[in-house]
């Protein structure tokens, strides 16, 4: 899909760039959820700092980034955003972040001498968080991202901003049935 109002011909250096620029926005959530799954491991150090890091890559220093409906999280950049994971999620005994349906919509692209030079997008993205418990419980949160990227020369394509909006939560039983 090319935006109409930057007026590419789909087939152009530019629609090329801008295809590219889509498919890196979108990796960044899918880097989000391994992070989140990675720091949610409590008991293991080095995970957790491989989540970290990722957060790094993927977040702007100065990121502004908040989660919730009715109690909102929030945070400033990836190193603060790690500690409201940490706590957040240091009392369950795995995590899986399932996230789909991104959408990006470009606001600035820009091109010169036919490399991207700057740019700026929305993004939304679903969210399905698997939350367990050692006596398998199990937390289902859903949600839905809103993100802005910011494209910087030298840096690439990051999260400068997010929202976790919660739409629902659903509490259930895994693994064995109850007698």
């Amino acid at each position: 899909m090319i935006e109409k109002k930057f007026n590419f011909n789909s087939s152009s250096l530019e629609a090329i760039l801008l295809y590219q620029s889509r498919e890196e926005i979108e990796y960044l959530r899918r880097l989000y959820g391994k992070a989140t799954d990675l720091i949610g491991i409590s008991n293991n150090k080095k995970l957790r700092k491989e989540g970290i890091n990722i957060y790094k890559k993927i977040f702007s220093s100065d990121a502004k980034i908040s989660a919730g409906a009715e109690k909102i999280l929030k945070a400033k950049g990836p190193n603060g955003w790690s500690k409201v994971v940490i706590n957040a999620l240091e009392k369950y005994n795995s995590t899986q972040h399932l996230i789909g349906t991104q959408v990006v919509e470009f606001s600035k692209f820009n091109i010169k001498n036919n490399r991207l030079i700057s740019g700026e997008a929305n993004m939304t993205s679903y969210l399905q968080a698997w939350h367990t418990w050692q006596d398998n419980r199990l937390r289902v949160v859903m949600g839905t991202y809103y993100d802005k990227v910011r494209f910087k020369q030298n840096i690439g394509w990051q999260i400068y901003e997010m929202h976790l909006e919660h739409t629902s939560t659903d509490h259930r039983m895994v693994g064995k049935t109850f007698d």
